[in-house]
């Protein structure tokens, strides 16, 4: 019988989910939630960015609406900023602390490759935000889902008609001209290849399954020591 956590102390472990529009951030952790529920993982928090605390989702109302959302790609960057600051605070680092996991849809990459890469703020300024808000709590394990833009942006747009008003105004960043989306998959890109060891890139364009499977494999290697005392035969 597998083991419960409050049996054995077990550090935290912080996973984030990247990729442009329409990749599938959302299914895939829903799968790797479900597998960690399964094996036993019950201190498990899934949250996303921007959002994620009570702060966090009003300022997530003011960057996805195309009507209230800062111009610049720099006062986008510094709203965000000010959005995980308090998203760490009040959701990340009390679970991480307490030992438990936590799996985030988008974190600090998304502001690399969002407002720098494919919005033009300078690499360096944002990385002196992301140390000083993050500081050394940065994901354990990132998962990027590449997808070509012209493809994601068509799932994106199915994905809408299919769930929300057909009138709606579409949100700010899925409304970019294809070459803001293209730059963004560079920017992400060029994330991976510069942390590898942290970085695990999966084609999107898989089959659903095949993409949880390829998840699971990496999350059950990297973190083999935390779930040993639980059933990972799933």
């Amino acid at each position: 019988m597998p083991m419960t956590e409050d049996q054995e102390t077990r550090r935290g472990v912080f996973i984030t989910f990247e990729g442009g529009e329409g990749v599938g951030k959302s299914t895939q952790i829903r799968h790797l939630a479900a597998r960690l529920q399964r094996v036993g993982i019950s201190r498990l928090t899934t949250t996303r960015e921007p959002g994620g605390s009570q702060f966090a989702e009003f300022a997530r109302t003011l960057l996805l609406n195309p009507e209230l959302a800062p111009t610049g790609a720099l006062a986008q960057a510094l709203l965000l900023s000010a959005a995980r600051s308090d998203h760490l605070e009040a959701t990340i680092r009390p679970m991480i602390r307490r030992g438990g996991w936590v799996v985030c849809d988008r974190f600090s990459d998304s502001t690399l490759a969002y407002q720098g890469a494919a919005g033009g703020v300078p690499i360096a300024s944002l990385k002196f935000l992301e140390t000083m808000v993050v500081g050394g709590d940065t994901p354990d394990l990132t998962i990027l889902l590449d997808l070509d833009p012209q493809l994601g942006l068509a799932r994106a747009h199915q994905r809408r008609e299919a769930t929300t008003d057909a009138t709606a105004p579409i949100d700010t960043f899925e409304s970019q001209r294809l070459d803001f989306h293209q730059r963004l998959r560079e920017g992400f890109l060029a994330i991976a290849r510069a942390a590898p060891e942290r970085v695990l890139v999966i084609d999107a364009a898989l089959d659903e399954v095949a993409i949880a499977d390829l998840v699971w494999a990496r999350v059950s290697a990297k973190f083999a020591d935390q779930l040993a005392p639980f059933d990972v035969g799933h």
